[in-house]
């Protein structure tokens, strides 16, 4: 791809979470012709530049903590038509970083934006979990108080999807002991290390996972944690007939099925037939 092929804009550039061979060539070509790379700790980024043979780039920093002083400045540098990448310290921008913020005033202000995919911590420590990724919550870090941890995970107890949280090795054990009491001991999987020489994944209970913990100490790296979805209380036939009468006010007998089966967890034939029965009820 040559310079001219680029459209002058916002750039946001996935980099390597830890093995360098993870990074794109697509990527490797914006990073090169980019006019700026903002980035949310220039070394670490001029050390992934180094790697790859980039040589002579300007950076700026971008980062939760400058984010409101910076962004006016590489807005401004966008409307006049400069190319801009913006990059994480590792793994996909915006996921856990004030990014989104700079890509809605993009947006608002009709300036060019676009993704360039690549490694995600979140998604690689869904994928080794083994646990139900077809719908998951990522949550970031919790609060780093126990009471204020707590609290947070109360509200997300019921939620019936696998949760996805950042996590420091030395608050692991905390957290997993406070997981126990407000979620209860549900399956999960403790990831660290991706892509890197020592990766590994824990997976069991909450509580064989704080005690391999508690025996064999904090690990050292960077940690992911997934939780299994709440357990869905099996629902009676009468909570099914009303989801499904709800649902036909709106949709076709199979997409109500369908709807109504997610939910419960149902058989959609099952449905589909209850649906039909309701339909001609009706009639």
């Amino acid at each position: 791809m040559s310079e001219t092929s680029f459209i002058k804009g916002l750039y946001l550039v996935a980099t390597p979470i830890g093995n360098l061979g993870d990074i794109s060539e697509r990527a490797i070509d914006v990073l090169t012709h980019a006019d700026l790379i903002a980035c949310e700790d220039t070394r670490n980024t001029k050390k992934l530049l180094n790697l790859l043979g980039i040589t002579g780039k300007n950076l700026t920093a971008y980062h939760e903590h400058n984010a409101d002083q910076a962004r006016p400045k590489i807005l401004e540098r966008l409307r006049n038509g400069t190319m801009i990448a913006l990059v994480s310290d590792a793994g996909t921008p915006l996921i856990s970083d004030p990014g989104y913020r700079l890509v809605q005033n993009c947006i608002d202000q009709n300036i060019y934006v676009t993704a360039i995919p690549g490694a995600s911590a979140v998604l690689t420590a869904l994928q080794l979990s083994g646990l139900p990724s077809h719908r998951f919550l990522f949550e970031g870090f919790l609060p780093a108080k126990t009471t204020a941890r707590k609290k947070e995970l109360a509200l997300l107890a019921n939620i019936p999807a696998t949760m996805i949280f950042y996590e420091s090795p030395q608050r692991l054990q905390e957290t997993l002991t406070d997981m126990i009491e407000i979620l209860g001991n549900r399956s999960a999987a403790v990831v660290r290390e991706l892509t890197k020489k020592f990766e590994q994944t824990v997976r069991g209970s909450l509580s064989e996972l704080s005690d391999y913990y508690d025996k064999n100490g904090a690990p050292k790296g960077e940690i992911v944690i997934v939780v299994a979805p709440a357990e869905q209380k099996e629902a009676t036939s009468e909570e099914i007939t009303a989801l499904l009468k709800e649902a036909l006010k709106t949709m076709r007998l199979k997409q109500a099925a369908a709807e109504v089966a997610e939910k419960t967890g149902e058989s959609k034939t099952k449905l589909y037939q209850m649906a039909l029965a309701l339909k001609n009820d009706s009639e």
